[in-house]
């Protein structure tokens, strides 16, 4: 099973440099898999080059699939992260 939620971005400049960075910190501190898609577009939140490729701006609807035996404690801290910076 995984844990999914989407998140419409807010920042006004999107998910840039320090935020990408940020997230990517938080989901290598899991074991699950986390991968975020933009219209079809999916990218491994691991890997800061991989987020900053997708180019999530404002406004743009983000779906975070988490999946791995630590996906629920996982899941509520990367929706918090988002709902806080982004």
């Amino acid at each position: 099973m995984s844990k999914q939620f989407t998140y419409t971005i807010t920042d006004p400049v999107g998910i840039h440099a320090r935020p990408a960075g940020q997230l990517v910190k938080l989901t290598q501190q899991y074991d699950s898999d986390v991968t975020l898609d933009l219209s079809g577009k999916t990218a491994d939140a691991k890997h800061i080059l991989a987020v900053m490729s997708l180019g999530v701006g404002k406004g743009n609807e983000l779906t975070v699939t988490i999946a791995g035996n630590d996906e629920d404690e996982a899941a509520r801290q990367i929706e918090s992260f988002f709902r806080d910076n982004l």
